[in-house]
C-alpha cells in the first residue's frame, strides 16, 4: 500500500459489515438464550468473535444494541407479506411464525423484559408490531363486511382476544406444536368470538 492511498483514508477505522451483522445476530441469540438480564456486551463480543471496543464503537450500551438488533430482525420484512387475502390466510401466517421455536422464544423473551427493559418490546412493536396490527385490524373489518363475525363484533375486543391467545399458546403449549396445530388452535379461539368461516 502506497502513502498516498494511506494519506487518503479517512481517519478512524473503517466500519466493517460483516462484523456489524456478526454482532447483531450474537445478540439476538443470547437474548433469546439467555434473556436481556444476561447477555452482555462482553458475551456478545466472545460470540461475534470481535473485540468488546468493537461492539462499544457501534453500541453505547447493551440496551442501544438489543434495540438494533430486534429491529434487524424485523423491518426487512416485506410489507405486502402483511396484506391478507382473508382471515384464514392470517391465521395461517401466525400460526406459521408461531410453529417456529426461535420465534416464540424471542416473544417470550420480549414480553419477559418488559419491566427492566422496556425499550426491547417497543422496539419490537415500533419495527413490526404496529403494522401487523393495523394490518390485523384491517382483514378483521373486511371479516365484518362479509359477514363472517358478526356486525356488531367490536374489533378491538377480537383483536385482543386474538393478541391474548397468543401470549396464551406461548406460554402454555409446547414449542414443537405444528403449524396446522396452532392454526387450529386460533381458529377455535376465533369461532368463540363469533367468527363463522366461508365455505
Amino acid at each position: 500500500m502506497t502513502s498516498s492511498t494511506q494519506s487518503q483514508r479517512p481517519p478512524g477505522r473503517p466500519r466493517s459489515r460483516d462484523a456489524d451483522e456478526a454482532i447483531l445476530a450474537a445478540a439476538l441469540e443470547l437474548l433469546i438464550e439467555s434473556g436481556a438480564g444476561a447477555t452482555s456486551i462482553e458475551r456478545v463480543a466472545q460470540r461475534a468473535g470481535v473485540t468488546r471496543a468493537t461492539v462499544y464503537r457501534r453500541f453505547p450500551d447493551k440496551t442501544a444494541l438489543l434495540v438494533e438488533a430486534i429491529e434487524s430482525m424485523h423491518t426487512d420484512h416485506d410489507p405486502g407479506a402483511l396484506d391478507w387475502a382473508g382471515v384464514e390466510h392470517m391465521l395461517a401466517d401466525w400460526a406459521g411464525y408461531l410453529s417456529l421455536p426461535q420465534g416464540r422464544r424471542m416473544l417470550r423473551r420480549l414480553y419477559g423484559a418488559v419491566d427492566d427493559h422496556p425499550e426491547l418490546l417497543e422496539a419490537y412493536r415500533n419495527a413490526h408490531g404496529r403494522r401487523r396490527a393495523a394490518a390485523v385490524r384491517a382483514t378483521l373489518e373486511r371479516a365484518r363486511a362479509d359477514g363472517l363475525l358478526p356486525r356488531d363484533s367490536d374489533l378491538d375486543v377480537v383483536q385482543q382476544i386474538l393478541n391474548g391467545a397468543v401470549l396464551h399458546h406461548l406460554g402454555d403449549y409446547p414449542d414443537d406444536e405444528s403449524a396446522a396445530a396452532v392454526e387450529a388452535y386460533l381458529t377455535a379461539v376465533l369461532r368463540q368470538a363469533g367468527y363463522r368461516p366461508s365455505g
